[in-house]
């Protein structure tokens, strides 16, 4: 098991959640979230089925309204934000979805160049190359022309990241990144993560309770628990894993044999 990089430079805070209420139709799933996610840094969401880390997320990045709290990037609350200023902090942060959420009827070309598109003023062929660029970041270059159902699902995981990437983010949310690959894709998928942060700086804040990812690759992690329904662990994962004294915890994070000696 590798141990993560040192976590690089950085000054201040890309994400600070301070009191955050998430729910649907007057349910409320977590409450009082507050976590800060340091500039650079892979930040791992861990936790059981059901315990609500999608619907933290979602919540997050404006996919649903928090019922209460704030969530700031880069200091600006996106929460309280007008359309303008909303619109604006959209374009700091990218998304890679668990499915990869991408268009059927478009090429993996079109389907990166969609943010383009939509939040940039350029050019259609200065779009195109921008799009062929990010797809041969994630290792997909050839297959530009090819559509997602012509591709296997790790290609597809990458395709939809050249996508989150597109606007060139400083920070990139993952739900799930790890759903349905084997684990060497997975350990690929990983690697690309790594490489993204170390080469561009780039903030990752990543969904998952694939304990081989959050050994991995993850600086920090926050765990939320169902019953709680908010956060009852935060730190480095090894060091969890050894020291905590919830149960819950630790029947977590020792499962299998994984935890790096």
């Amino acid at each position: 098991m590798a141990t993560p990089p040192a976590l690089p430079p950085a000054a201040g805070s890309a994400i600070e959640v301070a009191n955050l209420e998430c729910g649907y139709d007057g349910k409320v799933v977590l409450k009082n979230i507050s976590f800060t996610v340091a500039r650079g840094e892979i930040f791992f969401i861990i936790g059981g089925s059901g315990c609500g880390k999608s619907t933290l997320l979602r919540h997050m990045v404006g996919l649903h309204t928090p019922t209460a709290g704030t969530v700031k990037f880069f200091g600006e609350s996106f929460t309280d934000a007008d359309t303008a200023a909303r619109r604006n902090l959209l374009k700091t942060f990218g998304m890679l979805f668990q499915s990869g959420a991408l268009w059927s009827s478009l090429s993996l070309r079109q389907n990166v160049a969609l943010p383009l598109e939509e939040y940039t003023t350029l050019a259609a062929r200065e779009i195109e190359e921008i799009a062929t660029l990010k797809l041969a970041q994630v290792g997909l270059s050839g297959f530009e022309d090819y559509y997602p159902s012509e591709i296997s699902g790790g290609m597809r995981k990458r395709a939809g990241l050249a996508r989150a990437l597109a606007l060139d983010p400083a920070i990139v949310f993952f739900d799930e990144p790890s759903a349905g690959l084997d684990p060497v894709t997975s350990r690929k998928l990983d690697e690309l993560i790594l490489s993204i942060r170390e080469t561009f700086g780039t903030t990752i804040v990543v969904v998952s309770h694939e304990l081989a990812s959050i050994y991995d690759i993850a600086d920090r992690v926050i765990m939320l628990d169902r019953g709680e329904q908010g956060i009852i662990a935060t730190g480095r994962p090894a060091e969890l894993a050894r020291n905590s004294r919830d149960p819950r915890v630790t029947e977590f994070l020792r499962r299998g044999d994984l935890l790096p000696q």
